[in-house]
Order: C-alpha cells, then structure tokens, then sequence
C-alpha cells in the first residue's frame, strides 16, 4: 500500500550498455500521465528525460480509450489537447511478435496489452516504464535475466 502522495513508478530494467539516448519503453499509464496532466505527471517526465521513448503500436489505441473516457467525464478539449500532443510526441511505435506476445501473456498471467510492453522491451533489450504495479513486478522480474 503506497502512502498518499507517493508515486509508484516502475522502471524495470535488463542489465548492458547503450550508445546513443538509452531507450525506454512506456506503456499507457506514463504516457497518460504525461498527457492527460495526471498526478503522476511529473515522475513519469523525470523517467522519460534523455531517453529514445518506444512503445508497442497498440499504444495509441489505449491512449484513444483513455481520451474517449476523459470526454465523457466533460474534458473533452483534454482529450482532443492529449491526442494532439501524443502526434507530436518523439516515440518510436513498434509492432510487436505475436506469438512472443502469446507466450509471455500465458507464462506470466498478464494481459495481452501488458505482454506486448514486455515484449517489446525484452526484444529491445530497453528499460520498461510503468505505474502498473502487477506489470512492474513481473517486468522487473522477466528482465533481471535478459
């Protein structure tokens, strides 16, 4: 349980070195959080600084979703403003292997949005940024070993 206030970023991360801008893949909770102004906003900035951001191509559907939810909550000049700043955003979309997808959705009990971040990530050999707890966990589990 997290004290009130506390941001609960996870940035799990496999072992090597980088040459350019590291990489960092983020999945929809930072990027919402960056977006949509939410609280964690902040946090997820610092972790994305000086970083080459990448995320699986099913990212602009869950960020389109949140939108759709942040409209019917009256924010719609929100929604439109973050699905503007997400076509201005330097991130690299990335398709992922499927049946790597599958694998790790069924090994490890995630959903399949969730092992396509993992996916991507182990492919890349890339940091994975997330406020998902459950996601977080069993990434920085997957990639100790990578």
């Amino acid at each position: 349980m997290r004290a009130e206030g506390e941001s609960s970023l996870f940035i799990a991360e496999p072992a090597g070195s980088y040459t350019r801008y590291p990489p960092l893949v983020v999945d929809c909770s930072v990027l919402a959080a960056v977006l949509f102004d939410e609280p964690e906003r902040e946090t997820a900035l610092v972790a994305m600084a000086g970083k080459e951001l990448f995320a699986p191509d099913l990212l602009d559907h869950e960020i389109v979703s949140v939108a759709l939810k942040k409209s019917k909550a009256g924010l719609e000049k929100a929604a439109k403003r973050a699905l503007q700043d997400l076509s201005d955003l330097r991130l690299t979309r990335c398709a992922v292997d499927s049946a790597a997808q599958y694998a790790l959705a069924q090994h490890l009990n995630l959903t399949a949005y969730d092992a396509a971040y993992l996916a991507l990530a182990i492919n890349l050999r890339a940091p994975l940024a997330t406020f998902d707890q459950q996601l977080g966990n069993v990434a920085r589990a997957a990639l100790s070993g990578v």
